[in-house]
């Protein structure tokens, strides 16, 4: 909850500069081990290591101290929803077992709408007010981005191609617009970048060079990955062996 200027998000309050705090949740750590556990004991061989790889991730976002810092800054912020969205999304998209997801091009609007919707000003304070929110808004970038990426797994490359780099423009257009506005726009910083040597403003532009720069880089280099094996020489050698 929020009173006055004061926010009290899931991660704890605002830490001061150089205070490094994890989270002990121990609701959220029985979690975790309950899904690392499902994927040491029910996967095998690469799906294997993607899922506790996926866990992994998803401890370093909710339990490192990267939880109580993305409290203080929207920058830490933004590397938390980058790993859940390009990270641990498509190790669990390829850890999990292909199934038909419905359209890519849903699947990749939905993205891409959930993303930009929780970063509206209004719905991410919300997120830091309410428990409650804020697990609807973690839930939902990783679920939407799961979506996407198990779409991807299952389309055709060309397909597949095209709808990462629609991703790469939709998280590099967020990125541009919160790199140029002129003034902070995310009312739970205003107060708390200043111990980490940043304005709100500083902090809220590089939170959108995170996104428009390594963000975006990992949906063209997923592109780029998919077409260089379509069109490389294994796959010219495969074709002709036919």
């Amino acid at each position: 909850m929020s009173v006055g200027t004061v926010w009290l998000p899931y991660c704890g309050p605002a830490p001061a500069g150089g205070e490094w705090r994890w989270n002990l949740d121990p609701v959220l750590i029985a979690v975790l081990l309950v899904a690392a556990g499902a994927f040491a004991w029910r996967a095998r061989g690469r799906e294997r290591a993607l899922g506790l790889a996926a866990v992994g991730v998803l401890a370093v976002s909710f339990v490192s101290p990267l939880c109580a810092l993305s409290s203080a800054l929207f920058a830490a912020r933004t590397v938390h929803h980058v790993l859940l969205v390009a990270v641990a999304a498509p190790l669990l998209a390829w850890a999990l077992p292909a199934r038909r997801v419905g359209p890519l091009a849903l699947a990749t609007a939905a993205q891409a709408a959930v993303f930009w919707v929780w970063h509206a000003p209004g719905a991410y304070a919300w997120a830091l007010s309410h428990d409650a929110a804020y697990w609807l808004m973690q839930a939902s970038l990783l679920g939407s981005a799961v979506w996407f990426w198990a779409g991807v797994r299952r389309a055709s490359v060309p397909a597949a191609v095209a709808h990462l780099l629609i991703a790469m423009v939709a998280m590099g257009l967020l990125g541009a617009l919160l790199t140029f506005t002129g003034q902070p726009l995310y009312a739970p910083h205003f107060a708390s970048t200043t111990p980490w040597g940043l304005t709100p403003l500083e902090d809220q532009q590089t939170a959108g060079l995170i996104m428009w720069a390594p963000a975006a880089a990992v949906y063209l280099a997923a592109a780029l990955l998919m077409l260089g094996r379509w069109i490389g020489p294994d796959a010219r050698a495969g074709a002709g062996a036919a």
